[in-house]
């Protein structure tokens, strides 16, 4: 047996000192901090903070086929120097993407010839999302039957062309298969016809953001709404940006229908005044927003329209992501590791608790997955722990990061919450 022991662990209800018994990588007893039984190895973190592993529900490996903007590897890598101690893995931008089960056995194949070639700092749990793409409803009950989560789709452009956006004809014919085997869809929330094609190359910032408005959301989270009415199926929309985004969805939710959203770490922590032109490092989309709409994001999160935080960790070359363009530049911002410190440093600051980001990291991530045996230090849930100190800052250096490709808009930034060590069932992962 193995035990926990701190001060500060967080709880469902609230943080503090207690002991956490271990056997084969499950919690098996949770008692006060002196509980020791005799003969149980002592893992005493003192001061610093145990929570739940984080859940990272929204990561892009990109292996097989895009091996080279991230990997299994250094993606888990970096998850675990974090506290992630799960990531679900989405079906783009690898090739093949993972519409079939076909595809999808292609990734455990890769995962676990990384897994069996790297070192044990970087081993986390891996799940899979599959993807809704026009014509592939026939794979959509296989692929569920093989393992995966649930569903992503696109209602725009991918920005890759092996994952097709999904139109309304196609979400009709995949909807009701969802709804009937009980696993949530995924959508990339913003409507074509309300985006405004660049003439031209885009320098400015607020230029590219206009090109994207929140509109879009908008539209489509109605869009989604009606369809998970009219099909009963779950719907979840992914990186929600805007004030107008959250408002549709808490009508929507106050309607009865079963949607349920995510933000994102760059927009509740940056605003769109604060990023140079030109810098396409802080280039995603649907774009970051006004300080207005990270206030509504926060709001969201605090009243339960919104359920979770993700890092929709989205990395490439930085040869795709020149600097001056935003309009050919690649856009995703890659964060895997920094995820939790960078969330902690806006919480805190806005007068929220470390129990606060395990509800919104850990255990809304993975009820979003149906991962009943992880997010929360429980008894008979798994024992996959961040220990971590909430009160130490550090200087995001890029050459130091875990991720394959180290651009990043944190670049400089001072955040605050220092990862220690990271276990996976109880078995020490990565340690600082």
């Amino acid at each position: 047996m193995r035990v926990f022991r701190g001060r500060r662990v967080v709880f469902p209800d609230g943080e503090r000192p207690a002991s956490i018994q271990v056997e084969r990588g499950t919690i098996v007893a949770i008692g006060d901090e002196a509980d020791l039984p005799a003969g149980a190895e002592i893992v005493d973190c003192g001061a610093l903070t145990i929570s739940p592993g984080v859940v990272d529900s929204h990561v892009h490996v990109n292996e097989p086929g895009r091996t080279e903007w991230e990997g299994f590897e250094t993606a888990t890598r970096a998850a675990a120097a974090g506290g992630v101690t799960t990531l679900v893995d989405m079906p783009l931008n690898s090739i093949p993407a993972t519409t079939s089960v076909a595809a999808l056995d292609m990734k455990r194949q890769a995962l676990r010839l990384r897994s069996g070639q790297a070192s044990s700092e970087a081993r986390v749990n891996v799940e899979f999302w599959g993807g809704v793409v026009p014509g592939n409803e026939r794979d959509l009950e296989p692929l569920i039957d093989a393992g995966v989560r649930g569903f992503k789709c696109f209602l725009v452009p991918s920005g890759v062309d092996e994952f097709a956006a999904a139109d309304e004809k196609t979400l009709r014919r995949a909807m009701p298969v969802l709804a009937r085997r009980g696993v949530p869809l995924l959508v990339h929330a913003e409507l074509p016809q309300w985006l405004r094609p660049p003439s031209g190359s885009i320098a400015r910032y607020r230029d590219y953001e206009d090109t994207r408005p929140p509109e879009a959301e908008l539209r489509a989270i109605e869009l989604m709404a009606m369809l998970s009415r009219e099909t009963g199926a779950r719907v979840h929309i992914v990186h929600v940006s805007s004030a107008l985004g959250v408002k549709a969805l808490a009508e929507a939710r106050a309607d009865g229908v079963a949607i349920s959203g995510e933000t994102c770490p760059h927009y509740l922590s940056i605003a769109d005044h604060e990023i140079p032109d030109g810098a396409t490092e802080f280039k995603c989309a649907p774009p970051i927003r006004t300080a207005d709409d990270r206030d509504a994001l926060w709001r969201g999160l605090q009243g339960g329209t919104l359920s979770l935080i993700a890092s929709d960790h989205s990395p490439a070359p930085p040869s795709l992501k020149p600097k001056g363009d935003f309009v050919s530049a690649w856009g995703g911002i890659a964060s895997l590791e920094l995820s939790l410190s960078v969330v902690w440093t806006a919480a805190e600051r806005r007068g929220f608790t470390a129990v606060d980001v395990a509800g919104w990291m850990s255990s809304g991530p993975a009820t979003l997955a149906g991962l009943s045996d992880r997010g929360s230090i429980a008894v008979g849930m798994a024992a996959d722990f961040v220990v971590w100190d909430p009160e130490g800052n550090f200087v995001v250096v890029p050459e130091g990061l875990r991720q394959r490709h180290k651009l990043t808009p944190y670049a400089g930034r001072t955040l605050r919450g220092i990862v220690h060590a990271t276990y996976l069932r109880g078995e020490r992962v990565w340690q600082a």
